[in-house]
């Protein structure tokens, strides 16, 4: 499946700065020294994981051997930043992924899940590292590398929340370097399970892709796939901003125990399969091609709910009500600008509800 960024996606989350208030996030960090052997054996054995969206390892052969070789010399290298998972008591890499998956693939032998040799490059020629395995290397700086510290910082919530909304934060805010990790693509970090890994499933729907187009390499697919589930199953809580009301249904569902995969199978793939049938694959581009998500999470919403009545065969009413909607100045005012206000969106979702609510 190709992945291209060539949607042109109106507000996926449309939160006005002012709706996004700051307040005090109740949180305990506190430090830990690793040797490198324990860090590389925690990360084989599962105990310290990469998070499940995980951005593709960017860092190359020499990047990474530059760094083996500063523990292999003794100099100062970065920490890195852990999260404690309540549940499991598995740590999440929050900042620090590029660091210690170079250090497993040098302890493997392989790079970056590769078949190739991970032996160190780029060093000075003069370096007696250099062109070394982590088998080759002289037995007393083996053990240097294994005994050599990495500090950790880790975070955990003080306060339990579902959306582990501090949490989420630091990690929000660690990454902000460089191409800026979108919200969906936390999420999937924050609430990686059985939810998580449903929506990656939905998002390879064909009929949903002939709604979206080609697959978003930053998750705002998926994200969509959230939106209108959430605005589905629990609109009756939905209160701005739109980023922690999806925060925190992603959070409660994380292991399907709000709703199950069935259950969300049946109401995404029959919505996706009415919408495309009945009124064609730009119904949710209404614009000059362009996906509106405010469009999106209503009409799919009002088909869904008119749905628990029963299939739906008359199409030409169906179309004529999207159409009667497409044209309702109260409902276009809902669909640009500040979309995620709490007001707006009871006042969309309820006048699609409505619109389709007697098709017959």
């Amino acid at each position: 499946m190709a992945f291209q960024e060539d949607v042109i996606v109106d507000d996926v989350e449309d939160d006005s700065p002012e709706e996004i208030m700051p307040f005090e996030y109740s949180i305990t960090s506190y430090g830990a020294d690793f040797t490198i052997d324990d860090l590389v054996s925690r990360l084989r054995r599962g105990d310290i994981f990469v998070p499940s969206f995980q951005r593709a390892f960017v860092w190359d052969e020499e990047t990474a051997s530059k760094f083996v070789e500063s523990l292999l010399l003794g100099l100062p290298v970065p920490g890195i930043f852990l999260s404690r998972e309540e549940d499991t008591k598995r740590l999440i890499i929050v900042d620090g992924q590029q660091r210690l998956v170079s250090l497993r693939s040098f302890y493997d032998g392989k790079f970056a899940d590769t078949e190739k040799t991970f032996a160190l490059t780029g060093l000075g020629k003069k370096s007696r590292f250099l062109g070394k395995t982590y088998e080759s290397l002289e037995p007393e700086d083996r053990r240097r590398l294994d005994d050599a510290i990495l500090h950790a910082t880790i975070i955990r919530q003080d306060k339990h929340s579902d959306d582990n909304s501090s949490v989420y934060q630091v990690f929000e805010r660690l990454n902000m370097g460089g191409k800026h990790l979108q919200p969906q693509e936390i999420r999937a970090a924050m609430y990686h399970g059985a939810f998580n890994d449903l929506l990656q499933d939905l998002n390879c729907n064909h009929t949903w892709r002939k709604l979206y187009g080609k697959v978003s390499n930053r998750m705002k697919d998926q994200e969509l796939i959230l939106r209108f589930l959430a605005m589905y199953f629990d609109r009756k809580n939905y209160k701005s901003p739109l980023k922690q009301f999806l925060n925190k249904y992603m959070g409660s569902n994380r292991n399907l125990t709000r709703q199950s995969e069935g259950e969300i199978r049946s109401v995404f793939e029959n919505t996706m399969e009415t919408v495309h049938t009945r009124l064609g694959p730009n119904a949710f581009k209404p614009t000059k091609g362009r996906f509106t998500a405010a469009v999106f999470d209503s009409v799919a919403v009002g088909i869904a709910d008119r749905l628990k009545q029963g299939d739906i065969p008359n199409g030409k009413e169906l179309k004529a009500a999207y159409d009667a909607l497409m044209e309702n100045e109260d409902y276009r005012q809902t669909t640009f600008g500040g979309t995620a206000q709490t007001r707006i969106v009871n006042q969309r979702l309820t006048l699609a509800i409505e619109a389709f609510s007697d098709v017959p």
